[in-house]
C-alpha cells in the first residue's frame, strides 16, 4: 500500500501574472492544493479564482491570515508589503513563500526571520533559478575550474513600463513607495546566485542611473571577495544578451541567462566544452515550490512525532536559506545607498 499524499493547502496573495506562472509550476507537485486567493477587490479575487478553480476568496488580508482553510501562503504583493503580510501570516502559524526580494530592506528581512523562528514556521524567498537542476549542476561543477577569480552576471531587459514612464505615466515598477526599481526587480537575480555561491562580499562599489521618480533604471556593481572579484550589470531601460560567467584559473562556467537558466556549459583550456545543462522536465517555477513543500513536510513530520524544532535550520532551504536572504538584502541596501535610492520603508 502506498502512503497517501499529504496535501498542503495554499493561499495566494497577489493576482498578477507572476502568481499565474507560480501556480502553473506548483500544480506539477501533487502535494500542492490551491485553496484560497486574496485581492483588495472582490471582483479581482473572483476573476482569479474562476481562472484557477480556487474555492475560497478573501478581500480581507487579516481574515485570510486567521483562516483555518490554508497551511501556507505565496506572497506576490508589492515589495513594500512583503514584510507586513509575511509576518501577519507567520504570526497565525502559516508557512510563507515570499517573492523576491524578500522585503524592502535588511531591517524588514531581519524581523521576518525572527518571526519565522519564533513561530516555528517555514519562510523561504522565492528565488527560482538557484533551485533548478541547472544551477545545482553549476554548484557541483565549481571544483572543476580551479581557483575562482571572477563572477560576472548580466540581466538587462528593456521594460515596456519605461515607455509609459517617458509618457508621464508612472506604473508600479518605478514607484519608490512600493520599494521598486531595476535593482529590486531584476538586479536581484544577479546578486542572489552570487551570494549562494560565494557568500558576503568584503566591499561593494556601485553606480547607476536614477530616474526622476527616485528609483534606479540601471546599474553596475563591482564586488570584492578574498582572492576574487565579481561584477554585475542590470537594467530596465536597455537590453543585453550577455551571459553569466564564473571564471576560474583552469576554466569557466557559462550560463545563458541568470533568471532562466536554459543552458549551462563548462569550458576548460584546450578541452572540448562539457555540457552541464540538465533535462529539466518540470516547469521552471516547480522547483521553488517543491523545495518549499519539502520543508513543510519536514516540519509536519517533526510535529507528528511530537518532536520540538530546536534548530530552525532544519526547516530552512540549504540554498535559498534565510542567511542568504539576509546577506542578499544587505547587499541590495548598500547598492541603493551608493546610488541614492531611498524608500519610505527605510525611514
Amino acid at each position: 500500500m502506498t502512503n497517501k499524499i499529504q496535501k498542503i493547502r495554499f493561499g495566494i496573495i497577489g493576482t498578477n501574472f507572476i502568481s499565474d506562472w507560480v501556480i502553473k509550476g506548483a500544480k506539477e507537485d501533487k502535494r500542492f492544493e490551491l485553496t484560497a486567493v486574496y485581492s483588495r477587490t472582490k471582483e479581482k479575487a473572483e476573476q482569479f479564482a474562476q481562472r484557477h478553480g480556487i474555492p475560497h476568496i478573501f478581500s480581507s488580508i487579516e481574515e485570510m491570515a486567521q483562516s483555518d482553510l490554508i497551511d501556507a501562503v505565496y506572497i506576490a504583493s508589492p515589495n513594500s508589503l512583503h514584510c507586513k503580510y509575511s509576518m501577519m501570516f507567520m504570526n497565525c502559524g502559516k508557512n510563507v513563500l515570499c517573492e523576491k526580494p524578500l522585503a524592502s530592506n535588511y531591517s524588514e528581512v531581519k524581523s521576518m526571520v525572527e518571526c519565522a523562528k519564533n513561530n516555528n514556521v517555514v519562510l523561504m524567498e522565492a528565488m527560482k533559478p538557484t533551485l533548478t537542476p541547472n544551477f545545482k549542476a553549476v554548484i557541483n561543477s565549481m571544483n572543476n575550474i580551479g581557483t575562482i577569480r571572477n563572477y560576472f552576471s548580466c540581466y538587462c531587459q528593456y521594460s515596456s513600463r519605461y515607455d509609459k514612464l517617458k509618457e508621464g505615466i508612472v506604473l508600479n515598477a518605478f514607484k519608490p513607495e512600493l520599494s521598486n526599481g531595476a535593482l529590486m526587480d531584476i538586479g536581484v537575480y544577479t546578486v542572489y546566485p552570487m551570494v549562494v555561491l560565494f557568500g558576503e562580499p568584503v566591499s561593494i562599489k556601485a553606480s547607476g542611473i536614477k530616474l526622476h521618480t527616485g528609483v534606479d533604471g540601471c546599474g553596475s556593481v563591482v564586488f570584492e571577495y578574498p582572492g576574487m572579484m565579481a561584477q554585475i550589470v542590470y537594467s530596465k531601460i536597455a537590453d543585453s544578451s550577455l551571459p553569466t560567467e564564473i571564471q576560474g584559473e583552469k576554466g569557466r562556467i557559462e550560463l545563458d541567462r541568470i533568471n532562466i537558466i536554459s543552458k549551462a556549459e563548462l569550458n576548460k583550456k584546450d578541452n572540448i566544452p562539457v555540457v552541464l545543462t540538465q533535462n529539466e522536465v518540470h516547469d521552471q517555477y516547480f522547483y521553488e515550490v517543491e523545495e518549499f513543500l519539502n520543508l513543510i513536510d519536514i516540519k509536519n513530520k517533526y510535529l507528528a512525532e511530537g518532536k520540538s524544532i530546536n534548530d530552525h535550520s532544519i526547516i530552512e532551504s540549504k540554498i535559498n536559506s534565510l542567511n542568504n536572504s539576509l546577506i542578499c538584502i544587505k547587499v541590495l541596501d548598500e547598492i541603493r545607498k551608493q546610488i541614492g535610492v531611498v524608500y519610505p520603508s527605510d525611514c
